[in-house]
């Protein structure tokens, strides 16, 4: 049987969202100590209480680090791992010249595992312990990143990527075989061990409405999967999806008409939202994903972080590698701030941390399982080091609590104050 452990530190768990309560810190609670058996979170307390709680338990001192839920990435590419940071380009520049040359590659199963094990070791390194990744069209893509997760233990959420229109020759499916390729991986992969589907639609203007449509039964045929895309993320997107669809009354009833909006949709972006758009997409529970260091790398625009959530949208946060230039979700954070700041809302650390953590996971309907400590959650976990770097821990030693020591790592660390990452209690970093 396998060995109880309590890893004591600073343990931070959230009782409240910090955009819900007027003082964010009070959204937070802190404790000595937590206690993991079975890939499960038994117990968080002091850790007298614990060690009595829990005896002949194993004991990981982390000092004064703090110990946090893994961070949940909720929308990325991992096909594009390879050439994350490519110089230059608007977005459907960028998909020509980068992204579908190297999509292309992945009808090769031996490569596609290459990517999808490279992908899942550079992300845990930096603390991500869930993923929501597109693929590409080649059902292979899936069955790589797939397979590697469940040999990790890792939860996954995932999807063959569908494009039926706009794309080159070598990256094209059709209707039919967007359904049933989707519907073969679905039987295979989804609620096995730690996994789950997304039906994925890569963007409407590279699906014709008969794929949409497909799509959409699949949907209603299967709702307990997500389904994933993207969403108005650069204006003249935004001109291209209304030349492709003239009847639509705007880039969300490109998906609304043909089923694919509802709970559990996820959009990616969401940042040039038109008043209707806002209102649907809140009315059906839906949730969009803030890609921050993505938007500003591709020039799209800024996320309405304040405006959205006031008015109850349900948000995540993302690297959207390899559009987003980082595969850190401490970047992410940084540059989620810097964008806010533009838009006149200065985001605390406690609402940066929750974005990347239970906030994703909400997004993704996993919020029961992963995203917080609390007994019941799986025991994925990330260990922060407050004094990573030289300019990080002078920094750090003038601090006045514990939130202005935790937020120049959110600014300014790398996987270097990633001091220990847990996948299911068990120590992968």
């Amino acid at each position: 049987m396998e060995q109880d452990l309590i890893l004591t530190g600073r343990v931070l768990s959230f009782a409240a969202s910090p955009f819900a309560v007027s003082s964010p810190e009070a959204a937070v609670e802190q404790h000595e100590a937590l206690g993991l058996r079975g890939g499960k979170i038994i117990a968080l307390g002091s850790k007298a209480a614990l060690v009595k709680a829990l005896p002949g338990a194993q004991i990981v001192d982390h000092g004064e680090r703090v110990i946090l839920p893994g961070f949940v990435d909720s929308h990325v590419h991992y096909p594009q791992t390879a050439m994350i940071a490519s110089w230059g380009k608007r977005l459907i520049d960028w998909l020509n010249t980068y992204t579908f040359p190297e999509e292309m590659r992945f009808g090769d199963a031996a490569y596609a595992a290459r990517i999808a094990a490279r992908y899942l070791d550079l992300t845990t390194a930096c603390g991500t312990t869930t993923v929501a990744s597109y693929c590409t069209i080649h059902p292979e893509s899936a069955e790589a990143l797939f397979t590697e997760a469940q040999a990790r233990g890792q939860r996954l959420v995932a999807g063959k990527t569908c494009m039926d229109r706009n794309a080159p020759e070598g990256l094209r499916d059709s209707a039919q075989s967007a359904y049933d390729d989707s519907a073969a991986l679905i039987a295979r992969w989804h609620g096995v061990d730690r996994l789950s589907y997304a039906i994925t639609p890569r963007f409407s203007p590279t699906s014709t409405p008969e794929q949409l449509e497909a799509l959409g039964a699949l949907w209603a045929a299967n709702p307990d999967c997500l389904m994933q895309t993207h969403l108005s993320e650069q204006l003249d997107e935004i001109e291209w999806v209304r030349g492709l669809f003239p009847e639509a009354r705007d880039y969300l009833d490109t998906y609304e008409r043909y089923g694919l909006l509802g709970k559990g949709a996820v959009f990616g972006h969401a940042i040039h939202l038109e008043q209707r758009e806002k209102d649907r997409l809140r009315e059906v529970g839906a949730s969009l994903i803030h890609c921050p260091t993505s938007n500003t790398f591709i020039g799209s625009g800024l996320f309405d972080m304040g405006g959205l959530m006031a008015a109850g949208h349900r948000i995540g946060l993302a690297t959207d590698t390899g559009g987003g230039s980082s595969f850190s979700m401490l970047r992410t954070m940084a540059a989620a701030y810097e964008v806010s700041q533009l838009r006149g809302l200065p985001l605390h650390a406690t609402q940066l941390l929750w974005l990347a953590t239970q906030g994703s996971a909400a997004a993704l309907r996993l919020e029961d399982k992963i995203g917080n400590l609390a007994v019941g959650m799986e025991a994925d976990l990330v260990v922060l080091d407050l004094a990573s770097t030289p300019a990080i821990a002078q920094r750090a030693a003038e601090a006045r609590d514990l939130w202005d020591a935790v937020f120049p790592t959110l600014m300014m660390g790398d996987d270097r104050a990633i001091a220990e990452v847990r996948i299911a209690g068990r120590k992968v970093v």
